[in-house]
């Protein structure tokens, strides 16, 4: 059954249309990655799915109990989030603040899971240190951590390597590729990294003049992928 499913979404901010006719379903345990280039909607997309932002039409639906804010989010960063005087304990355990509904606390089972996020996360030693003195791959560790003390079904990663040396971007996409082929986790992320999205990922959205989505075998025999393919235009 589809975890979410978008019907004839259209796409844009303060009245300006960036994209229509968005058609496509994310069902438990896929791996989709959506590429395409600069400016052509995918983080409003991401979003729109997250229900942070309203589509200029049509529908976002969810399936299988999934709610919103069972929605696991990995945003891109900005300096100012990198500089966040917290520890990585506080910051992993804000991941659980859905779950807590009215009580001003977290409870020993969310505080427990934390824990486990953290140590699978590789993360153990840090615990007690400050998110601002990590590194780059270490502090995407940490906020990935977060995102799954706020869900046990779906993830949301918006260029999550972004910024990255070779080795720790490397080691982020494995992880997230645990995550779904160990874990069971559905995985929606956002990249301009085609040849990581070929290897990762069994579905493909591709944004942009033309719009596409199926399986990434179709994709690769697609002459739409041929053409972006070749002229590089997904390093945008």
């Amino acid at each position: 059954m589809a975890l979410l499913t978008c019907h004839d979404l259209a796409l844009g901010y303060e009245g300006q249309q960036i994209v229509q006719g968005l058609n496509f379903s994310v069902k438990a345990g896929d791996y989709l990655c959506i590429i395409g280039e600069n400016g052509s909607g995918k983080t409003t997309l991401m979003k729109t799915l997250l229900g942070l932002q309203a589509p200029l039409g049509g529908k976002v639906l969810t399936g299988d109990g999934l709610r919103h804010s069972e929605i696991g989010y990995l945003p891109q960063q900005t300096l100012v989030q990198r500089d966040f005087p917290a520890s990585v304990w506080e910051i992993v355990l804000s991941g659980c603040g859905g779950r807590t509904g009215l009580r001003p606390f977290y409870n020993k089972d969310e505080k427990a899971l934390a824990k486990r996020n953290i140590e699978k996360m590789g993360l153990a030693k840090l615990t007690r240190r400050c998110y601002r003195e990590l590194s780059g791959g270490q502090q995407q560790r940490v906020l990935l951590a977060r995102a799954l003390c706020a869900t046990r079904k779906m993830i949301l990663l918006d260029e999550p390597v972004a910024g990255l040396d070779p080795k720790a971007m490397n080691e982020l996409y494995e992880l997230i590729l645990s995550l779904n082929r160990e874990d069971g986790i559905t995985v929606v992320m956002i990249t301009h990294d085609i040849e990581a999205a070929l290897r990762c990922a069994d579905h493909i959205l591709h944004i942009g003049r033309e719009v596409f989505f199926g399986t990434k075998d179709e994709y690769l025999q697609s002459a739409f992928a041929q053409s972006f393919l070749k002229g590089g235009e997904g390093n945008g």
